[in-house]
C-alpha cells in the first residue's frame, strides 16, 4: 500500500442494557421538549439529542413507553385547548378551530421529526398509527368530534355558505380551513369530511335550490329564469376551488343541475311566459335565450331529447300552418318556406351548437310537412319557373347558384321526387316553347342539381328537351337558309276590318320539333289552319323529312303562337301576337266584309277548334282589356247562337299587343284535389315498381318476400317511397302473369321464371 496507516482492529463492545430508571430520564426529556414545542419555545431544542433519545428508546426496547408516553401528552394538552374551543361563541368558533388546528400540525410535524426513528421501526412492528396519525386521531376525538363542538361546527359551515348563496361575504380562508381540517381528518379510513360535512351539505342544496327555483319561476320569465341558474351553476362550481374538496363536485353539479334544470324541463318548454316555443317564435331577437338554454340543458343530457322534441313539435307545428296558410299562393309558400328554413337551421347552427341529432330532428320535421301534400312539390316547381322566368334578372353566376342550392335543400326534404319530376316537366315545357327563361346556363345548372342528388336517369328527359331546342334552333337557321334560296313572295297583313287582299299570302314559320318521349304528353287535335300557314308548314315538313327520313312530324296547333298584323282603322294598327287557335279564329273575318259577324257555330264549324278551348281563346279576345271582337250577347257565358265581329274601335297605346288567355277553373295550379297523387304518377310508379321486381329476380334468381321488399324499396326511395301493400301487388300482378313463380318448398319465396 502506498499509505503508512494501519489497521487496527477492536475488541467487540458488549451491549450494555438501559434500564427503566435511564429510559424515564430519558422519557422526562422528551416530553419537557414537547412542552417546548406546545409552547412555542422550540428555537430553544436540539433536535439531533431529541432525536438520540428517542432513538436510544426505541432502540433499547422502550418504544411501548414512548409511544404511550406521547399519545397521553398530545391527549392531555388538547383537553386543555378543547376547553378554550368549547367557551369560544360562535362568531368566533370557526376561527378559533382553525387557529388551533394549524398550531396542533406544525406541532405534531416537529414531533413526527423527533420520533421518525419510531416510525421506522416500532410502529410498523407494533401496528400502531404513526406519531403524525396519532395526533390527527387525538385531535378529531378530543376536539372535532366533541358533542359541544361538532354540531356547532357543522351548523357554522352550512350556514356560511348559506349567507353566501344569499350574496353576503363570508371568510374564505376560515372555510377552507375547517374544511381542508375535515378532508385531512379521515386520513386513517373514515370520511370525517363526508359524515360530518358533505352529507348535510347537500342535503341543504338539495332543499335550498328546490324552493329558489319554484318562487324565481312562479314570478319571472323563462329567459330571466335561465339566466338566473347560469349564474347559479358558475357560482356553485366556484365553491369547490374556493373551500370545497374536489370530491364534492361532481355530487354538487348533479344536484344543481337537477334541481334548477331537469326538474323545471318541461316547464322551462312549455311556459308561456316566453318559454322555448315562444323564444323559437321570436328567435331572431331571442337567440342568445335559446344558446343559454340550449346550454344549460346540454348539462344535464336526460333533458336534451325534450328540447330536441320540443324544436320538431314547433317547427312542424309551424310548417303545417305555413300550407294551411299560403299553399295556395306557391310562389310566396315557397318564400316562406325557405325563410322559416333559414329561420330554424339559425337555430340550430347557433342555439344547438350545430349539434348532430337537433339537425336530424329539424330535418324530420320538414320531411313530416312537406310530403303530407303534393302541393309542396308543385309549389316549389312553381316557385323555381318564377326565378327562371324573371327572379334571374340581372343576377350574378354566384347569386344564382346561392338561389339554386336553397331549392335544392328543399327538394331533398321531398320523398315523391317523381312528382317533383312532373311538375317540373310542366313547367319546363312551358318556359322552352314560349321563351320565357330568361338564362339556359341557369336551366342547366339546375338540371344538373337534381342529377347530382337523384342520378342520370332522373333527368333524362328534361335534358332531352333542351336538346331538342338547341337542335330545333339549328334546324330553323338550316330552313331559313334553304328559304333564301327559292324565289322571294309578297308579304300580307291580314286585314282585321274584312278587305281581301290581292297579293299572294305568305307567312314567317318558326318550328320546334320535339321528341315525343321527352315531353309531356299532351292531346293531338287537328284544327284547320288558315291555308298561307298550311302552305309554310307543308314547306316545312317536307324540307324536315328530306333531312331526316323516317321521322314523323305531328303538329301540335294547340300550343304554337302566332304574331298578326292587324289594322282596325287607318290609324290604329298593331302587331298582334296571339295562340294558333286565335290566329285561327281572327283569320277567318279577313274573309268577311266590314261589320260582318260570324256565329259560335259557324266559327266552330270552320276552325275545328274542341269546343272548350274555342270559348276559352273566344273569351280571351274579347275581354275589357283586349277587346279585340265584339261579342252581340251581354253576360260572361257563352253560347252556340252567340256571334262576333271585328272591334273596328279598338285602341291601345302598345304598338306591339300580347293577347293573354284566361285562366280555367278546370285547369288551375291548386285545384282541391290536388293533395291526391296525379293518375298517370300512380300508373308510372306500378310500371316501374313491376321493371325493378323483374331486374332484382333476373339477378338472385329466386328472393324470399321480405328481402325482396326490402330491396325495392331501397331501389326506387331516391325516386318515391313505395308502400309494402304496392310493392305486393306488383309482385302478385307477375306471379299471374307467369313472370314469377312461389317455391313448392316456401310459398315466401319466389322463383324468377325466363
Amino acid at each position: 500500500m502506498a499509505s503508512g496507516r494501519k489497521v487496527v482492529i477492536k475488541p467487540f463492545r458488549a451491549h450494555c442494557q438501559m434500564d427503566k430508571e435511564q429510559a424515564q430520564q430519558m422519557w422526562r426529556v422528551l416530553v419537557s421538549a414537547v412542552a417546548e414545542i406546545y409552547n412555542k419555545n422550540a428555537s430553544v431544542l436540539s433536535f439531533e439529542e431529541l432525536y438520540r433519545n428517542a432513538y436510544n428508546l426505541v432502540l433499547h426496547k422502550h418504544g411501548d413507553l414512548l409511544y404511550t408516553g406521547i399519545q397521553e401528552t398530545v391527549r392531555t394538552r388538547l383537553r386543555s385547548v378543547m376547553e378554550d374551543v368549547i367557551r369560544s361563541p360562535d362568531d368566533q368558533l370557526l376561527s378559533q378551530v382553525c387557529v388551533q388546528w394549524k398550531e396542533h400540525q406544525v406541532t405534531m410535524v416537529m414531533v413526527r421529526d423527533i420520533l421518525m426513528y419510531m416510525d421506522r421501526t416500532y410502529v410498523p412492528q407494533s401496528k400502531k398509527m404513526t406519531v403524525y396519525d396519532l395526533g390527527l386521531w387525538a385531535f378529531r376525538e378530543t376536539i372535532v368530534r366533541h358533542e359541544l363542538v361538532r354540531e356547532r361546527l357543522r351548523k357554522l359551515l352550512l350556514a356560511n355558505i348559506r349567507s353566501e348563496r344569499l350574496g353576503q361575504l363570508i371568510d374564505h380562508n376560515s372555510m377552507r380551513c375547517a374544511l381542508n381540517m375535515l378532508t385531512e381528518l379521515g386520513g386513517d379510513g373514515s370520511s370525517i369530511y363526508e359524515e360530518d360535512f358533505e352529507l348535510f351539505f347537500l342535503e341543504d342544496t338539495c332543499r335550498f335550490y328546490r324552493c329558489e327555483s319554484r318562487l324565481f319561476l312562479s314570478e319571472h320569465s323563462c329567459p330571466d329564469y335561465l339566466r338566473k341558474i347560469e349564474s347559479r351553476i358558475t357560482e356553485e362550481m366556484k365553491r369547490v376551488p374556493n373551500y370545497l374538496h374536489a370530491s364534492t363536485r361532481p355530487k354538487l353539479k348533479h344536484i344543481v343541475e337537477h334541481e334548477l334544470i331537469s326538474a323545471h324541463a318541461s316547464t322551462l318548454i312549455g311556459s308561456k311566459k316566453i318559454g322555448f316555443s315562444t323564444l323559437l317564435k321570436e328567435s331572431e331577437y331571442k337567440m342568445d335565450d335559446l344558446r343559454r338554454m340550449y346550454a344549460l340543458f346540454l348539462q344535464a343530457p336526460a333533458t336534451l331529447d325534450m328540447l330536441r322534441t320540443a324544436l320538431y313539435e314547433h317547427a312542424r307545428t309551424a310548417g303545417r300552418l305555413l300550407i294551411i296558410d299560403q299553399i295556395k299562393e306557391p310562389i310566396g309558400f315557397v318564400r316562406s318556406l325557405l325563410a322559416l328554413r333559414t329561420k330554424y337551421k339559425k337555430v340550430v347552427y347557433i342555439a344547438f351548437q350545430r349539434e348532430t341529432l337537433a339537425q336530424k330532428k329539424l330535418k324530420e320535421a320538414f320531411d313530416s310537412f312537406l310530403n303530407a301534400d303534393i302541393r309542396c312539390a308543385s309549389s316549389l316547381v312553381a316557385y323555381i319557373d318564377e326565378l327562371m322566368r324573371t327572379g334571374f334578372k340581372g343576377s350574378t353566376e354566384s347569386e344564382v347558384e346561392h338561389e339554386l342550392d336553397k331549392v335544392i335543400v328543399i327538394f331533398r326534404y321531398l320523398q315523391d321526387k317523381d312528382i317533383f319530376e312532373v311538375f317540373y316537366k310542366q313547367y319546363l315545357a312551358k318556359r322552352l316553347l314560349n321563351r320565357r327563361s330568361t338564362s339556359s346556363e341557369a336551366e342547366r345548372q339546375m338540371l344538373a342539381k337534381l342529377k347530382s342528388e337523384c342520378g342520370y336517369q332522373y333527368t333524362t328527359k328534361l335534358e332531352g328537351m333542351l336538346t331538342d331546342i338547341r337542335f330545333s334552333r339549328n334546324t330553323m337557321e338550316k330552313y331559313a337558309a334553304h328559304q333564301d334560296r327559292l324565289p322571294p313572295t309578297s308579304e300580307v297583313r291580314s286585314n282585321a276590318s274584312g278587305s281581301e287582299s290581292d297579293t299572294k299570302e305568305s307567312c314567317d314559320m318558326e318550328v320546334t320539333v320535339l321528341t315525343s318521349g321527352y315531353w309531356p304528353p299532351q292531346s293531338i287535335v287537328s284544327c284547320a289552319i288558315p291555308s298561307h300557314a298550311a302552305a309554310a308548314a307543308g314547306d316545312f315538313q317536307s324540307f324536315y323529312l328530306e333531312q331526316h327520313s323516317g321521322r314523323k312530324l305531328t303538329w301540335l296547333t294547340g300550343s304554337g303562337t302566332a304574331e298578326l298584323k292587324a289594322s282596325f282603322s287607318a290609324t290604329a294598327k298593331h302587331e298582334l301576337n296571339v295562340s294558333t287557335y286565335q290566329m285561327c279564329i281572327l283569320s277567318q273575318f279577313n274573309k268577311l266584309n266590314c261589320r260582318a259577324e260570324l256565329s259560335l257555330q259557324e266559327i266552330i264549324d270552320v276552325t275545328k277548334i274542341p269546343h272548350i278551348e274555342l270559348k276559352r281563346h273566344l273569351v280571351s279576345l274579347c275581354t275589357p282589356k283586349h277587346r279585340i271582337l265584339q261579342k252581340k250577347s251581354k253576360g260572361k257565358g257563352l253560347s252556340n247562337d252567340d256571334s262576333f265581329q271585328v272591334n273596328e274601335l279598338f285602341l291601345s297605346k302598345l304598338k306591339r299587343i300580347r293577347v293573354p288567355l284566361v285562366a280555367m277553373r278546370e285547369i288551375t295550379p291548386h285545384p282541391h284535389q290536388t293533395d291526391h297523387i296525379p293518375a298517370a304518377v300512380q300508373e308510372d310508379r306500378r310500371h316501374l315498381c313491376e321493371a325493378t321486381v323483374v331486374r332484382i329476380m333476373k339477378a338472385r334468381k329466386q328472393a324470399k318476400h321480405n328481402d325482396l321488399i326490402a330491396e325495392v324499396t331501397r331501389q326506387l326511395n331516391q325516386r318515391f317511397y313505395p308502400q309494402p301493400q304496392s310493392i305486393k301487388k306488383c309482385i302478385e300482378s307477375l306471379l299471374e302473369r307467369e313472370y314469377l313463380e312461389r317455391s313448392s318448398q316456401d310459398p315466401r319465396m319466389y322463383i324468377y321464371l325466363a
